[in-house]
């Protein structure tokens, strides 16, 4: 069967514009335990998982495009910022995270955008791992489950946001050393790639 060559940046492009929807489903509320604030929950869920499919689908047909390289990093972070903003709105998690965390993220994406020209800048394996650290402690923290399995998941979920947080600040140090590398390798002619 062929796939579409752009099928996979379809599903990135459909990843963003659900951005916005998650944030109206999860503020209209204020915080409510309901069924708006569960919506907002699996809407997330269900965008950030698709993360995997369209990679996989790019790799699998040989479609991978530099513009997928580009769109899927910031596809997870307009969903994983969305959702640390709307968290803080809701006083659910502290200021401070969610400036750490879009600090990091906004300055990558920037970077990647003036780089462009020159080389892609793709996720590395950090990047990856921060992302599905986040993913889930930013999952954890949506779903209202303290209201089904008790107090103490909220133990779980400062646990988890501090290791995607760590992971977040330690991600961005490597992009910022391999880059740094890159560019001495390439100034020095040798052609080597961190």
């Amino acid at each position: 069967m062929t796939v579409p060559r752009q099928l996979p940046n379809a599903i990135t492009i459909v990843r963003i514009l659900c951005a916005p929807v998650f944030v109206w489903l999860l503020l209209a509320d204020a915080g409510a335990d309901g069924p708006l604030r569960w919506t907002a929950a699996a809407l997330f869920v269900v965008a950030i998982a698709t993360d995997g499919i369209d990679g996989h689908i790019a790799r699998t047909h040989d479609i991978v495009t530099d513009l997928g390289k580009l769109l899927d990093p910031i596809a997870d972070k307009v969903l994983t910022g969305c959702a640390f903003v709307g968290l803080s709105i809701l006083a659910e998690l502290p200021w401070w995270v969610t400036i750490v965390v879009l600090v990091r993220e906004i300055g990558i994406t920037v970077y990647r955008f003036v780089v462009v020209s020159d080389h892609v800048l793709a996720a590395a394996w950090m990047g990856k791992l921060k992302t599905v650290a986040q993913a889930v402690a930013l999952s954890l923290a949506l779903l209202p489950l303290a209201s089904v399995v008790g107090d103490w998941i909220g133990w779980v979920n400062t646990v988890t946001m501090w290791i995607a947080v760590i992971l977040t600040v330690a991600s961005g140090v490597d992009y910022v050393v391999s880059e740094v590398r890159a560019r001495r390798s390439r100034a020095a002619g040798t052609g080597h790639a961190a």
